[in-house]
């Protein structure tokens, strides 16, 4: 379809399920997606205003519209993926999980060893996993061995060679931790069914082994063989130990796959915990970073297909936080409550501490990139038009109208710039007037920043609600401002957020980022605040108390204050000493002044 309009190609389009793909004029592919129905899909690109650039920039660039039609959404959402890692298009999402995990190989030989490794080969070996860490896989290997004993050797153990007596035993004979097989101590019958075991606790069901040693156990102690019971029962405990840690939800629920998914604006991060006999037998988190205005549904479907392709993953039945389209041989369950809810809430800690831990790295290793995601995310949450890189924050202190001050303090990229802060006191209200003060105090500062062509911040933060915000912005108003400055109040009784002429609160998520730094400049304001005002108050007191005393300045309080520390000490000061200070006439009238009785 080159060189066709793309009005055209769009008029070609079926309403079929399906699979699009946009190209450049140059023919290289930009995107890749699914849709219930392609013509309607497809045709949004063109007939709707985006709100992010990058979409903008994307439909811009589309000069070729292909397709490819499926029988069902779940079969578009497979091609989909398949396309995706093929083709890697510039605007879709990136997988980021491309490393090699560790499996546990049963070799596909006569009495079959057991061991780690990160390389498949398809030559009839069993393989188990893949493990999201070798530490896993070790734990798991030590566990196995304690209870059965292996062979470790590479040795052909073909029935011919044993009889021959080709080999002898080794030291792990020896020890204890093999039976030896090489020399026919151990037959093949009972070699196997301890592989049966294993496969089983490989897969998180331990009932079958605890059952067959229970068995032996007491078969043994009606023998009168005490000490060889008790090496049975040992083994019995290290499973049912080993069994009771991993256990963590109702042992019913089994062979089921969980998915959780948290995002912001730049990342998603999906948690996969697979399930057998009550134990999560694997954890895996993907991230996945964002190219265009996904939605969560489609990232999840998406990273459900990778991941259980991925860890080849056989399970039926699916736990997950909202419906999704997959294909109809799964049993999807949003779970509501209960052990299943508590599992779905378990996946989605692990995927809150995975960001987190993400976002600490990036603290230290890229704080740019840091800094631009929580700028990004500011935007979205308070529906700004730009980035609030550069925030100021207002607050009034008075107590019982005495010394009525503000504070205006500055966050540049989300960290406050204290050398940018400024006091206020306030000069033309009478009386503790909260929202006429906010109002003069704005005024101010805004005003002095046009006159001074200082740069005007992105975002404004008011303490306070809608009365404090008000005032605000009849000052911005005054000024020209509207429109030209984002402002927001925040009330303290439930944190909510206020906009100009929107009477309902926006309520932030407790932990989220963005409601964090306001929180930390509407405290850092508060702080700056309370400290100049209880200076005045300090300063006041001892004006009534000093500069009263006749003859007695502020220049002389001061003298007397940095000698003596505290008024207490100064009236407890003699003439003499008093009078190395400030002189013997004022000295005496300081002095008279204190103990006149």
């Amino acid at each position: 379809m080159s060189g066709i309009p793309l009005n055209i190609q769009l008029s070609a389009l079926p309403s079929s399920p399906g699979v699009y793909q946009f190209y450049d004029a140059n023919g290289g592919i930009l995107y890749v997606g699914k849709a219930k129905n392609l013509k309607k899909r497809v045709s949004s690109y063109f007939n709707k205003n985006h709100e992010y650039g990058k979409t903008r920039v994307l439909v811009k660039k589309i000069k070729e519209i292909r397709h490819i039609v499926v029988p069902t959404e779940s079969d578009a959402l497979l091609l989909e993926n398949n396309l995706i890692k093929e083709l890697r298009p510039r605007y879709n999402v990136l997988l980021k999980d491309d490393k090699s995990y560790p499996w546990l190989c049963l070799k596909n030989e006569r009495f079959p060893r057991l061991f780690p490794t990160r390389r498949v080969i398809k030559d009839g070996s069993e393989y188990y996993g893949p493990y999201t860490s070798m530490k896993t896989v070790r734990t798991l290997l030590d566990l196995i061995k304690s209870v059965y004993p292996l062979r470790t050797c590479n040795y052909d153990l073909s029935a011919e060679k044993i009889n021959a007596g080709k080999y002898k035993v080794c030291l792990e004979y020896h020890l204890g931790n093999c039976k030896g097989p090489c020399e026919g101590y151990q037959s093949i019958v009972e070699y196997d069914r301890q592989i049966d075991d294993i496969r089983e606790i490989v897969k998180g069901n331990f009932k079958s082994s605890i059952t067959y040693f229970k068995g032996q156990m007491k078969a043994l102690a009606a023998e009168m063989k005490f000490e060889e019971a008790q090496v049975i029962k040992d083994k019995i405990d290290v499973l049912e130990n080993y069994q009771v840690k991993s256990t963590i939800v109702n042992p019913k629920i089994s062979n089921v796959d969980v998915f959780s998914i948290i995002s912001d604006n730049a990342f998603a991060y999906v948690n996969f915990l697979q399930l057998s006999h009550g134990s999560i037998i694997r954890s895996h988190t993907m991230e996945i970073k964002k190219k265009l205005e996904e939605k969560d549904e489609e990232l999840l479907e998406l990273a459900i297909v990778e991941i259980r392709e991925r860890f080849q993953s056989n399970s039926k039945e699916l736990y997950v936080p909202f419906k999704v389209a997959l294909t109809p041989d799964l049993r999807i369950t949003v779970p509501k409550l209960g052990d299943k809810k508590r599992i779905l809430d378990l996946s989605e800690r692990n995927a809150k501490f995975f960001r987190q831990e993400r976002f600490n790295q990036i603290k230290i290793i890229d704080p740019d990139r840091h800094t631009n995601r929580i700028m990004a995310q500011m935007k979205k949450d308070l529906h700004l038009s730009v980035e609030p890189r550069h925030i100021e924050c207002f607050d009034n202190s008075n107590i019982q109208g005495s010394n009525p001050v503000a504070a205006c303090v500055v966050f540049k990229d989300g960290k406050p710039s204290k050398k940018d802060y400024r006091h206020y006191n306030i000069k033309t209200v009478v009386g503790p007037d909260d929202f006429a003060s906010m109002e003069e105090v704005v005024f101010r500062r805004y005003k002095r920043l046009l006159e001074e062509m200082e740069p005007l911040p992105q975002l404004i933060v008011i303490d306070g609600g809608k009365g404090q915000l008000s005032s605000a912005l009849k000052s911005i108003d005054a000024l020209g401002l509207r429109g030209k400055i984002a402002i927001v109040g925040i009330a303290k009784r439930l944190e909510e957020i206020y906009f100009p002429e929107d009477p309902v609160p926006l309520y932030l998520d407790k932990k989220s980022e963005s409601l964090k730094i306001i929180q930390n400049a509407r405290n850092e304001a508060h702080r700056f605040g309370i400290t100049l005002h209880r200076n005045k108050r300090s300063k006041g007191a001892i004006n009534s108390e000093l500069i009263g005393i006749e003859g007695v300045g502020e220049k002389t309080a001061q003298q007397l204050l940095k000698q003596f520390k505290s008024v207490k000490r100064i009236k407890e000061a003699s003439k003499e000493s008093l009078a190395e200070i400030v002189g013997a006439s004022k000295a005496n009238k300081i002095y008279e002044s204190f103990h006149t009785t």
